[in-house]
Formats: C-alpha cells, structure tokens, sequence
C-alpha cells in the first residue's frame, strides 16, 4: 500500500506564503501522478491541483490559478504545493493525493490513496 503524509500548514497572514509537502511512502511505483485537495470548513472538498507523474504536466482550479505552485521530487517521492498571496477563503484542510496512472497527465479526482490532511489557516 501507500501512506501519504502531509506537512508545512499553519497561521499565515493574508498576503503571505506557505509550502506544503507531501511525502510518499510504500508501493510508490513511477508512474503516479500526484495531487491536493481543500476542504473548508462547511463546504465540499475541491481540487486544488495536481502534477502528472514526469512532472511536465500540471493543473490548477481556477481559484489558485497563478497563485498556487505544484511540484515534485520523484527520487524523494515527494510533492509540494507552493501558496503564494493566500487570502482568508484558502483557509481549509489540505489534503495530499496520488493516483496510479499509465498515461503521464495530472488528474483532478479518482485518486486512489489519501493523506491524513493538514490545516492551513489565513487572517485577515
């Protein structure tokens, strides 16, 4: 199996930055891409972003489009979402994904393994 484990959230001011990482252990073969996802607190959880599994191929939600960074260390087995400019509405649980995949492309769901989450917080 595979164990995703989150790290880097916390209290950050509107304005400000954060980088979370997710590392990967287990049955991490090569060919996965990897993603995250949000919930807020009463709503849904969303994509966020993912990476395909060469890294060459990425996808934001509309909502962190130009803000939000995905990237990733294939020889570390770890991901990393960069947030930059973090306003109060990115508060949410984040949560890490991957998801086996053949084809070298960044999925928005049918992810098969999930990390426990970590919470980011934004003030205002």
């Amino acid at each position: 199996q595979v164990q995703l484990v989150e790290s880097g959230g916390g209290l950050v001011q509107a304005g400000g930055s954060v980088r979370l990482s997710c590392a990967a252990s287990g049955r991490t073969f090569r060919s996965n891409a990897m993603g995250w996802f949000r919930r807020a607190p009463g709503k849904e959880r969303e994509f966020v972003a993912a990476v395909s599994w060469s890294g060459a191929g990425t996808i934001y939600a509309d909502s962190v489009k130009g803000r939000f960074t995905i990237s990733r260390d294939s020889a570390k087995n770890t991901v990393y979402l960069r947030m930059n400019n973090l306003k109060p509405e990115d508060t949410a649980v984040y949560y890490c994904a991957l998801k086996w995949s053949s084809r070298d492309y960044p999925p928005t769901g049918n992810y098969d393994y999930w990390g426990q989450g970590t919470q980011v917080t934004v003030s205002s």
